[in-house]
Order: C-alpha cells, then sequence, then structure tokens
C-alpha cells in the first residue's frame, strides 16, 4: 500500500492541464500498517474509471477543448488590453484628446447646478459610466472573464495540492470500511467488534482485511464468526501461515480492487483524455485475458515483477494461484514468496504427467513439451500426431503396471527392443489384445518415413541424463515431493519453477513447453466452482513455447486462467505464428528498445481509429480606411498579432492508433500498454512510464 511521488510531466506547450493530475494515495507502509493508516487507506475513494486506471483516489479528467486559449497568452492579452485602456483613459482625462467627450455634461446638466455639490456627484457618476463603458469593451476585448475564471480554479488546485494527496472520506459508522459494515448488517456484530479491535491496535494488515472479507463472502456465518472469534485478524490464514510478503514490497497494491500499478500514463496528446496523468494497474479481469510483454529484459521485468508479487500477495487472500517460470538466477520474487520452488538439486521436483491418469492427456501434454516446436518436421502439422504414437505406448504400459512410465522407461519403450517386447509378452498373458493391437500400430508407424517416434526418441534423451535422474522421480522413503499443477485447483497456491537455461538449454525449453501445456490442460479442468480463483502462469522468457497447440489452449483459457508471456523479439516465435500469438491475448505491452519489425506489427495489431484533422489557412487583413487601420493597430498591441482572417477545414480521416516509429523511439523506461478484460472492455494503447 505504499505509493510512489505524482507524475511530473508537463503537457506540451506548457499549458496546465484542465483539472489536476490524479494524485497518489497517502503513504501508508507496505508491512504492518498502523491502524490510522490502514483504516484511511480503506476509506479512500474508489470510484468507477475506465479498464487499467489505477481507482484508488483517481478522480476524473474533464474533457479539454481543443480551440482553448494557452493560459499564458490570455494573460498577456488581458494585461496588454488593460494598460490600452488606462492610458487611453488617462489621455482622455488630462483632455489630450480634447474635451469634446465632455460635451454630455454641459448639455444635460443644468446651469444652476454649477459650482453645487449635485454638479460634483454628476461629473465624477459620468466619469464611471465611461470607465466603465472602457472596462467592458477592454474586457471583451482581453478576455478578463476567462483570466478570472481561470485564476479561481488555479487557486483552487494550489489549495488541495497543498495536502497529501486525496483526503480519504469520512462514511457514517454504518458504512465504514474499517468497521466491516457488511458484517455488522448481518448480525455478526461480536465478529465485527473483534476485528475493529484488531485493526485500531494494529494487528491487522491489509491481507488480512482482504482475506477475511473474502472467507465472509465464501463462508457460512457460524463458521465465520468462529473463527474470527478465536483468531482474530489470523482468522483464515494461508496454508503457509503468511500473512504478508517477507520483505518490502517492490510495487504499490490495492487489495480492496485487487489492482496492481505498473506506471503512469503520460500526459500527452497521444493519450485519451481520461488516462492522462492516471496511474496505469491491471487485475485479475486484465491479467485474465492473457498478455504479451515484448522487449529488453530491463523493460519486461519492469511490469513482470509487480504482477508476479501481486499474484503472490493475493494468493495469501484465495484470489490467486500461481505458477511464475524463470531462467536460473533471474528472480521475479524472492524464494520466501512461493509455497513451492521447483528446481534441479532441490527436494521437489516435477511430476512428468501432473498427476493425471488420463492416457491421451498426458500423452497430448508430453508430446507438446517434446516436439511442439518442431511442427514442421512432423505429418499434420502439430503435435498431435506425436500424442498418438506416444498413447499408444503408454496406454499398455498403465495396463500392465497400473501406473505411466518414468522418464527412463519411456525412453525404454521408445528406443524398442527388449523393453517392448517385455512389455507384449505382459499383455499377450493377461490377454490384453486391445492393447496389443495399440502397440502394432505404433510398430507400423514408427516404421514410415517421417514418423514422430524417433524424433521423440531423441527429444525424450534429453531428459533422460544424470542431472535430471531425481527431477522427476521421488523415490519411497525419501524426503523428495514431485509437484503436480493439479494443485491449482486449490486457491493460493504459489510455485516457482527455476529452468537450468545455462547448463542445459534445450532441456530447458522443453520443460517450459511442459509446464506450460500441464497448465492450460489443468487450469482448464479446473471445476466452475474455482473460476473465481485467476489461475495465472508467468514466463519470464517465453522463446520456443508459442506453438499451434499452445495458442489453440490460450484461446480455449480466456477468462478462466491467464497466461503472461515475456519475449526478447518476435524473432523467437515461428513467422506463421506471430500474428495468432498478438492477436490472441488481450493485453499487450510494448516496452523500450522493441525491434522495427516487431513494431510494425504490433501497430497493425492495434489497428486504426477515426480522427478528426483541422487545417487553418491565416490570410492578413489590410486596413483602407483610417478608423479601421486605427482598430487593427490597437488588436495588434492587445494581441501581439496581425489582424487576419482564418479559414478553417476540418475532416475525417483513419490513422494507426500508434505507429511504428513512435514505438521504436519510446523513452528509456516507458512502454505502450493495451488491454482488454473479460467482459471484453477495450483500451487504447497508453504511453505509459513504468514505475521504477
Amino acid at each position: 500500500m505504499e505509493h510512489g511521488p505524482p507524475n511530473d510531466q508537463q503537457r506540451p506547450g506548457g499549458a496546465p492541464p484542465p483539472v489536476p493530475p490524479p494524485p497518489v494515495a497517502p503513504p501508508i507502509p507496505a508491512q504492518a500498517a498502523p491502524s490510522a493508516a490502514l483504516a484511511a487507506w480503506l476509506r479512500m475513494p474508489r470510484p468507477e474509471a475506465p479498464p487499467g486506471i489505477w481507482r484508488c483516489g483517481y478522480r476524473p479528467r474533464v474533457a479539454e477543448d481543443p480551440d482553448r486559449t494557452p493560459t499564458r497568452q490570455l494573460i498577456l492579452g488581458a494585461v496588454a488590453s488593460f494598460l490600452v485602456g488606462w492610458i487611453l483613459w488617462q489621455l482622455l482625462y488630462a483632455n489630450y484628446l480634447g474635451s469634446y467627450w465632455l460635451w454630455p455634461i454641459f448639455v444635460l446638466i443644468p446651469d444652476a447646478w454649477h459650482g453645487t455639490y449635485a454638479f460634483v456627484v454628476a461629473v465624477y457618476a459620468y466619469y464611471a459610466v465611461i470607465i466603465g463603458g472602457l472596462a467592458f469593451f477592454f474586457g471583451r476585448l482581453g478576455h478578463w472573464p476567462e483570466v478570472v475564471r481561470r485564476t479561481r480554479a488555479r487557486l483552487r488546485r494550489l489549495n488541495e495540492s497543498g495536502e497529501a494527496g486525496p483526503r480519504p472520506t469520512t462514511p457514517p459508522p454504518d458504512a465504514d470500511p474499517a468497521r466491516w459494515p457488511d458484517v455488522r448488517a448481518a448480525g455478526a456484530t461480536g465478529a465485527a467488534d473483534r476485528l475493529t479491535d484488531e485493526l485500531h491496535a494494529g494487528r491487522l494488515t491489509d491481507v488480512d482485511h482482504a482475506r477475511i472479507t473474502r472467507a465472509w463472502s465464501a463462508t457460512r456465518q457460524p463458521d465465520f464468526v468462529k473463527e474470527v472469534t478465536a483468531r482474530g485478524g489470523a482468522a483464515f490464514t494461508h496454508g503457509s501461515g503468511a500473512r504478508d510478503l517477507p520483505g518490502r514490497r517492490r510495487a504499490h497494491h490495492d487489495l480492496v480492487t485487487g489492482q496492481v500499478r505498473i506506471g503512469t500514463a503520460v500526459a500527452t496528446d497521444r493519450n485519451a483524455v481520461e488516462y492522462r496523468g492516471a496511474g496505469i494497474a491491471v487485475n485479475s479481469e486484465v491479467l485474465g485475458t492473457g498478455a504479451l510483454v515484448m522487449g529488453p529484459s530491463d523493460g519486461a521485468a519492469r511490469v513482470l515483477q509487480p504482477v508476479v508479487e501481486a499474484a503472490c500477495l493475493q494468493a495469501l487472500t484465495g484470489r490467486t494461484a500461481v505458477v511464475a517460470v524463470t531462467s536460473a538466477g533471474a528472480r521475479l520474487a524472492a524464494n520466501e514468496c512461493f509455497d513451492a520452488v521447483v528446481r534441479i538439486g532441490t527436494r521437489v521436483g516435477l511430476d512428468l504427467w501432473s498427476g493425471t491418469e488420463d492416457v491421451d492427456v498426458a500423452a497430448a501434454m508430453l508430446a507438446e513439451a517434446l516436439v511442439g516446436d518442431l511442427v514442421d518436421a512432423l505429418p499434420g502439422g502439430d503435435s498431435r500426431r506425436a500424442a498418438i504414437a506416444l498413447a499408444q505406448l503408454i496406454g499398455p504400459w498403465q495396463a500392465v503396471h497400473g501406473a505411466l512410465p518414468s522418464v527412463s522407461e519411456l525412453r525404454d519403450l521408445l528406443d524398442g527392443g527388449a523393453v517392448l517386447a517385455e512389455l507384449r509378452e505382459a499383455l499377450d498373458t493377461k490377454g490384453m489384445g486391445a492393447h496389443l493391437r495399440e502397440l502394432d500400430a505404433h510398430e507400423r508407424q514408427a516404421r514410415t518415413a517421417g514418423g514422430a517416434s524417433a524424433l521423440l526418441a531423441e527429444r525424450i534423451a534429453l531428459l533422460d541424463r544424470p542431472a535430471f535422474a531425481e527431477f522427476f522421480a521421488a523415490p519411497e522413503g525419501s524426503n523428495r515431493r514431485l509437484l503436480s499443477l493439479r494443485t491449482l485447483r486449490r486457491p493460493g497456491v504459489r510455485i516457482r519453477v527455476d529452468l537450468p537455461e545455462r547448463a542445459h538449454a534445450e532441456a530447458s525449453r522443453i520443460l517450459a513447453r511442459l509446464v506450460m501445456a500441464q497448465f492450460i490442460e489443468c487450469a482448464t479442468d479446473r471445476q466452475d466452482q474455482d473460476q473465481d480463483v485467476l489461475a495465472l502462469l508467468v514466463l519470464d522468457d517465453a522463446a520456443q513455447t508459442v506453438t499451434p497447440q499452445a495458442l489453440r489452449g490460450l484461446q480455449r483459457l480466456a477468462g478462466r486462467a491467464g497466461v503472461v508471456l515475456a519475449l526478447r523479439a518476435l524473432d523467437d516465435v515461428p513467422e506463421h505464428l506471430r500474428n495468432p500469438l498478438v492477436g490472441a491475448v488481450g493485453c499487450r505491452v510494448v516496452c523500450t528498445g522493441v525491434a522495427p519489425w516487431d513494431a510494425a506489427l504490433f501497430a497493425e495489431a492495434w489497428g486504426t481509429a477515426w480522427v478528426e484533422t483541422r487545417s487553418v489557412t491565416d490570410r492578413q487583413l489590410v486596413a483602407e480606411e483610417p478608423f479601421t487601420k486605427v482598430m487593427h493597430g490597437l488588436r495588434r498591441l492587445v494581441t501581439g498579432r496581425a489582424v487576419t482572417a482564418q479559414s478553417v477545414t476540418v475532416r475525417r480521416e483513419e490513422r494507426q492508433r500508434v505507429s511504428p516509429s513512435e514505438l521504436t523511439q519510446l523513452p528509456p523506461h516507458h512502454a505502450v500498454i493495451s488491454m482488454t478484460t473479460v467482459q471484453g472492455e477495450r483500451t487504447p494503447p497508453i504511453l505509459t512510464r513504468l514505475e521504477e
């Protein structure tokens, strides 16, 4: 809940915004927030906003008039018109221009009034009329009313900016979020009082508040009251016992709305009015449509780290289950943020079959991992033929042994020879003719040119190496355990898979595809009651994981789970899959340093929009009459410009929302971001300064 400094970017041309930039929220510490700060944070206004806007403390902008005169020019014109009017009055009053302007006094005032007090009053009243007329004329000429209006608005903004961000609202006691109004309204006053006391005593964090609020909506009231009465703010704690992330948070989180802030929209004409200067954030509704982060590792990390931290944080509240796949040495979050870290040499390994007993599902997942990137070399152009070949082997093996084969056993089966002969003999002994026919079909397919068996055997050999001897195995009696992605069915799961990218590059790519295939299968297979829990997969390097089967899986996941893919360049993706990949995700992020050919593809994906273009032609007016010349000279003195006649042409034309050249020339630590929610709402491309 800590918050950074407000946006300090200025609008083009020095013109101030029509309303102040959306202020940041009050500085609430990330860990163990004091009770007063936590209560103030809960009371912060969170108005409805367009997708992608940081709602905590957000104040909507008003539309800006394109014909609005800049304030500096307006003030200069007002000062010039005042000086001209004041000089003209001095010349009149001193009779330098003659006394003809005084003739109404001598015509309208009776002679008997001369030298009397009434004459003096009448003269000064006449002076007041003349001064009022001059003020009206030069005030209209110098736009004095508009200057007064803007000055009042500026003073009001200065008064508000003197405060530390927006002030929290002061709701009535029965609507105060710090007093658990929903719990009180349901009659559980004792539980609400216990939680309120915990908050005021400083023993409650924002994670506790979000977790208990979610438990209230998902737990029967008697069970809720019993748990809260017994444990207070520690009620319904995550299975790890953690009530917050270790250390200091890197990003700004709002667990009331489920948002994490990743940057600030630049106050520029490139961005839509409602986004200029606003905080940019993502939540489960955006991540549930998938995301593609394109650019060098530094820029991608500024997006991935807040997303992973938010997923780990919201997993503690029961909202999210997250799997992060990183290269060895890369860290999206500390080890302590995860319940399990899967890597070579640790006591936690990976279940090769993800706990499934369905032969076809198991074969499809492993075939995708082994040969999904080589579909051009397979019959049919995808991994489904390879899945059939695997199923023809592991099905009979499961029928004989009651379990799916290990890596070494599967390699022996693919190599043929004695193991395959023993399997055939066991099937014949048990009278399993159907499985024998499966083996016969596999052998016929293996003998054909271009079959998948040889390729599968070559790839499985990369995993049957001494370094991976224990990675896929957990012998009985050992302290090792195999992790299955089936655990995604439980909310709050936090897993990180570290790949041995440097020592075993090709095997690491196979593992990445295996995790992705297992995630898609397990997330798709979740029960309906689990759909309010976001299952999220984050790959910090998605090279070689984008395959035709994976893209079909991403389309099946829309709204049910989310996959965040980071790519350094689209060269890592087969050319015929680049357009489908960009179209398969709802959130697209292009960071500084993207290649021109990649920028062109994203610019094309963002499409075009109809815009109004105004062409203004100025033609200087030449005065012929003396009076007209005087008026033109007076106007030139006031406005500082020659008198012209303007011809304005307005036309509508279709232009790219973002051009490739704009994407390749992004300033450091910036990105262009577009989002789509699971409800189908879309944002335009937003130029964003990423958080430090």
